[in-house]
């Protein structure tokens, strides 16, 4: 999601980055900076959705990224395909694992974040973390790397709820922000020329042959 009144460059379509493809789905590799699906007025219409769907006219989207995290986003070629695959979502029967630099040391090897998010209405899109109106929210996370000259620490991501910027707002929650967050980061907004968060991995069982999808592509950071 990007502010309607924002300036809107997206990356030159050098082509689709295709992780996966068969008669039922699609996994494609999102670049950083690109809308996944249209955004509000005639420059806003540049985006994965609609570059897909340039090549493949029976795609719809079944999920999400925001317009600043790169990484794997899935496609169904049939409405009844979305159906099953949205339910998967729904109901956590995808795996799902991001990457991202985070600032700062983080010590645990493994820890969570268990914090309600809310839309904070005033300042939209930023979301917020509020105990009294905010829905449940929790991201896992795995320790990967320290960068020591950097300060700042490589980290995988599971989260095992869906909200709106979840993995943003909660690692800034814990005073550990994505490098190049340009909501959330902070000081560690400008350390990076974009935000610093991977969709590494997608997991699921494929909707029609029941076959364990295990899809991949690493971070280009």
């Amino acid at each position: 999601m990007i502010h309607p009144h924002s300036n809107y460059t997206p990356p030159h379509n050098g082509g689709l980055d295709f992780i996966y493809l068969d008669e039922s789905l699609i996994v494609v590799n999102k670049p950083a900076g690109l809308l996944a699906v249209p955004g509000r007025g005639a420059d806003k219409q540049d985006c994965m959705a609609s570059r897909v769907q340039a090549e493949f006219p029976d795609t719809l989207i079944v999920h999400r990224l925001d317009m600043a995290t790169s990484g794997l986003l899935l496609f169904a070629r049939s409405a009844e395909m979305q159906r099953r695959l949205s339910r998967m979502f729904r109901e956590r029967e995808v795996g799902k694992r991001y990457v991202a630099v985070v600032a700062g040391r983080i010590e645990s090897a493994i820890g969570e974040v268990n914090l309600p998010i809310v839309a904070d209405w005033p300042n939209r899109p930023r979301q917020k973390v509020d105990i009294e109106t905010g829905k449940p929210s929790l991201t896992r996370y795995c320790l990967l790397a320290h960068d020591a000259c950097a300060n700042t620490s490589r980290v995988e991501l599971e989260p095992v709820t869906g909200r709106t910027h979840q993995l943003r707002v909660h690692m800034a929650a814990i005073e550990h922000p994505i490098v190049g967050d340009a909501l959330y980061g902070g000081k560690a907004r400008g350390r990076a020329g974009r935000l610093l968060l991977h969709a590494r991995m997608l997991s699921f069982a494929h909707p029609l042959s029941g076959e364990l999808l295990t899809l991949v592509s690493e971070p280009p950071f």
